[in-house]
Parts: C-alpha cells; structure tokens; sequence
C-alpha cells in the first residue's frame, strides 16, 4: 500500500465501496436496533402472561 489515501481512493473505485459500506452499515444497524426493540416487546408480552397465569392460580 502506498499511502492511506491511496487506500481510501481505492484504485479510483471510492465513489462506490465507501457507499456500498454505507448503505451495509445503515442495514446492520437498522437489524440490530429493530431485534433489540423486538427482544424487549417480547420480554414485555412474556412478563404479561407470567402474570396473568399467577393471578389465575
């Protein structure tokens, strides 16, 4: 490599791995935050029916 700005032009293809990596980070993290908030609803339905059934019994 002959310098980092070399590495950062990447051979003159810039204009479309930097955006390729972009739009991948965006989607990763757009999966991560969206399972989080699912992990969360479904912990909250969870303790809702535990509940439930305890007052049943």
């Amino acid at each position: 490599m002959r310098s980092f700005a070399h590495f950062l032009a990447m051979g003159g293809f810039a204009s479309f791995v930097w955006p390729a990596y972009g739009v991948a980070l965006a989607v990763l993290g757009g999966l991560v935050l969206l399972s989080l908030r699912r992990y969360r609803l479904s912990r909250r339905a969870l303790e809702r029916l535990e509940n439930r059934d305890r007052r049943g019994r």
